[in-house]
């Protein structure tokens, strides 16, 4: 399938809002869960999810949602997660992808890791603009939402204290805007990202970025400033 036709199939508000849902999770969704979140029937978003699967804008297998195994678990469900393949569509078109590895593969050949850096932290600090470094998580997650990081938060909820021995809060992202040159160029790549946030973020406020690469998300964590002093 073309990039135009997978794109346009989310022009049905029903099938967009279902996409939408599936992808926020990052896990595995099942249809009832999905239809509930979109508010259709069950029918309706079976429907709409197994469209979105062949256009390859969704992933679909199957597991047993009840978690048990052997004889009385039931029949496996059907479940959905986002695909892993990027669509775009560009008219006329273009092919900035190219040119962006084209520039990586010069730029780490000729050792130019700190000039990146420094051009994506100015950069980062021109979209902040004005504004004072990110106060909180809250602010931080949508600076980031802004950009299409993805974020999500992990541990406590912004501004509860934990526990004795609790998980501090982290916000991690689920969607690295540069995964195709980051998978080709992590070194470079992941650097000039975590340099842009720490430009768009501040280095000096109540939040931080740092590095913290886990696979199947982008490789910069923020967290309280606090929580990053050794």
């Amino acid at each position: 399938m073309e990039d135009i036709d997978a794109i346009a199939m989310l022009q049905d508000p029903v099938r967009r809002r279902l996409y939408e849902y599936v992808a926020a999770q990052g896990r595995e969704v099942g249809r009832n869960e999905a239809a509930e979140a979109a508010g259709v029937a069950r029918t309706l978003a079976a429907h709409h999810l197994d469209r979105l699967a062949e256009a390859g804008l969704l992933e679909s297998g199957s597991r047993r949602l009840t978690g048990r195994s052997g004889p009385g678990a039931g029949r496996p469900a059907k479940v959905y997660t986002r695909a892993r393949a990027e669509w775009s569509v560009a008219l006329p078109a273009r092919d900035y992808r190219t040119a962006a590895e084209l520039l990586a593969e010069a730029a780490e050949h000729a050792g130019l890791d700190a000039g990146l850096c420094a051009a994506a932290r100015r950069r980062g600090e021109a979209l902040r603009g004005s504004a004072a470094p990110c106060g909180d998580l809250d602010e931080a997650m949508k600076a980031l939402a802004d950009r299409g990081y993805e974020p999500h938060l992990e541990g406590p909820e912004a501004g509860e204290t934990p526990g004795s021995g609790a998980e501090e809060a982290v916000v991690r992202m689920r969607n690295c805007p540069f995964h195709a040159v980051a998978e080709r160029f992590p070194p470079l790549v992941c650097g000039m990202n975590l340099a842009l946030l720490e430009g768009l973020l501040g280095t000096d406020g109540p939040v931080r970025a740092r590095m913290d690469a886990r696979p199947g998300e982008c490789c910069v964590v923020v967290q309280n400033s606090k929580n990053n002093e050794h």
